[in-house]
């Protein structure tokens, strides 16, 4: 049996890692085109790419993996099974008939909540306390094929989308090996959706990166822990991109008795700095001011011009 596998960020290399281990056959990984990475703009390979060339397995990487081209060159592989992960591009029906066996999805979501491209961002930035794993048969819609397992995992107040990708990920690779020994023996039944109960994760955007001070501290708490470690939110000071990386968590709303608008600097610390929330304070711990690099709150306070009463926007 010949398995090809797609996928693209670090989330989806356990589940690759998995099946290289497990001795399943391998032809090829279609992943994402190398894309330029950090100030320098250097061409980057992907990390699924990256696993793949340590294992010695041709690597696909299509612009778009609906077009003829790409198609064609995948049907050479003549795969029995497609495993997806995180692959970051929806599978034209061409590909979805082209394995006997199916393509599964490991989607990082216990669906049909938060079907799409973001949902371990989003349902830590929803305050979820609990998400999962769905192993599923994949379709022409998005994230709406039929289920065959879940597996959840809880959300500690702690964690940020990064704990949760690495949390998410092993799970996925654990549910995938669990299951695909009774699927490479045929089709199996699997649960449909109940489309009434969707819900959609779209990718993040910079709207979704602005705090907005008037919203309650956990709110913006989880907004927060949401973003990081990849963009972290952001305020306005001076005019200039202010990011926030980290902040403490508020396990109750503190009440504070300024009468000051939300945004405003309370107080600086070594321990944090207080803002001013639609329902008390948060205090930010590590921030990035425009132009440098992300400093602790100790850091930041020794050498800002920050004053007391600002108002960030």
């Amino acid at each position: 049996m010949k398995i090809v596998f797609m996928g693209t960020p670090a989330f989806a290399v356990p589940s690759l890692e998995m099946l290289i281990v497990e001795g399943y056959s391998i032809a090829a990984v279609v992943t994402q085109p190398d894309r330029p990475q950090g100030r320098k703009k250097v061409l980057t390979p992907t990390p699924v790419k990256e696993a793949a060339l340590r294992h010695g397995i041709p690597v696909l990487q299509p612009q778009r993996l609906r077009s003829p081209e790409a198609v064609a060159e995948l049907a050479e592989y003549k795969p029995d099974l497609i495993v997806t992960a995180a692959y970051g591009q929806i599978l034209p029906k061409s590909v979805l008939d082209m394995p006997s066996l199916g393509c599964l999805n490991v989607h990082g979501s216990l669906l049909p909540a938060y079907r799409g491209g973001a949902p371990i961002q989003r349902s830590i930035i929803n305050g979820e306390a609990v998400t999962g794993i769905t192993l599923m048969y994949m379709a022409e819609g998005l994230d709406t094929g039929d289920m065959i397992a879940k597996a959840e995992v809880p959300i500690e107040e702690t964690d940020t989308a990064g704990t949760m990708f690495e949390k998410l990920s092993q799970a996925g690779a654990k549910l995938l090996q669990q299951e695909l020994p009774r699927l490479v023996k045929g089709k199996v039944d699997a649960e449909p959706q109940d489309e009434a109960k969707a819900t959609y994760a779209p990718n993040l955007t910079r709207d979704d990166e602005k705090i907005d001070w008037s919203r309650s501290s956990r709110e913006i708490y989880n907004q927060i822990r949401g973003l990081v470690p990849y963009s972290g939110g952001f305020t306005l000071w001076n005019g200039e991109v202010f990011k926030v990386w980290a902040a403490a968590n508020p396990s109750s709303a503190q009440v504070v008795s300024s009468e000051a608008q939300p945004g405003t600097v309370l107080g600086l610390h070594e321990e944090g700095i207080v803002v001013k929330t639609g329902d008390g304070s948060l205090t930010l711990l590590t921030v990035q001011p425009s132009g440098k690099k992300a400093m602790d709150a100790a850091q930041f306070v020794r050498g800002t011009s920050l004053a007391v009463g600002t108002v960030l926007t």
